[in-house]
């Protein structure tokens, strides 16, 4: 089966209204490609980043840690990954006030909600599990700055983070995609696959590609 047959069988159910989201709306392909798509920084890179190789990366970098079990480690390796699900829905929209900053925000706990629940994380993450997620997403942030932001931090950065040992590369927004698909399947499971909230389109060896 072609990419192109795939596609005309799967239609893609896109992020749209940020008021209605359930988990029954989330299509996972479809939030691939939207943070595949994505470029981190509002563009402000040297070579195009995006959203998911970011959340890919983060994600593998909290499965390979010590001192977690199992299953710990892949809820948050998962969490990780889909961390930065809102912007799908919010793409665009600028709060220009703070209740705007308000109801984006409840908007996008909302989503988060949604997303997770599809995910079959029904759970927020407890306080110390969020702080590493934090403390790993800011050192990929830094191995970012390194290596597509000629080494500087973005203004307003405070404190700086020891980077990632691994060098980021910049990869075209479909193989992102393909990416951060295979890498849900591997973390949520054939469950996910059988409710069909991602294509059964082959990935396979894709992941290799966002190896630094």
């Amino acid at each position: 089966m072609t990419a192109k047959t795939a596609a005309a069988e799967h239609p893609l159910n896109w992020p749209e209204d940020p008021e209605t989201v359930t988990a029954a709306d989330i299509d996972f392909e479809a939030l691939a490609h939207v943070l595949a798509n994505t470029c981190r920084r509002g563009g402000c890179l040297r070579q195009y980043h995006s959203v998911a190789a970011h959340a890919v990366i983060v994600s593998e970098e909290i499965e390979a840690l010590d001192g977690l079990g199992e299953e710990d480690r892949r809820r948050l390796a998962l969490h990780a990954l889909i961390a930065n699900a809102p912007s799908a829905w919010l793409r665009g929209r600028l709060p220009d006030s703070q209740r705007a900053v308000e109801r984006a925000g409840k908007l996008a706990a909302g989503i988060e909600t949604a997303v997770r629940e599809a995910a079959g994380l029904d759970a927020v993450l407890d306080e110390e599990q969020a702080e590493l997620l934090k403390f790993v997403t800011r050192m990929a942030s830094a191995a970012e700055s390194r290596d597509l932001l000629d080494g500087d931090a973005p203004v307003g950065a405070g404190v700086a983070f020891p980077p990632l040992k691994r060098r980021i590369r910049s990869i075209p927004p479909d193989k992102a995609a393909q990416i951060w698909i295979a890498r849900f399947r591997a973390l949520a499971g054939p469950d996910e696959e059988r409710r069909g909230r991602i294509s059964r389109t082959d990935v396979s060896g894709e992941a290799d590609a966002a190896q630094a």
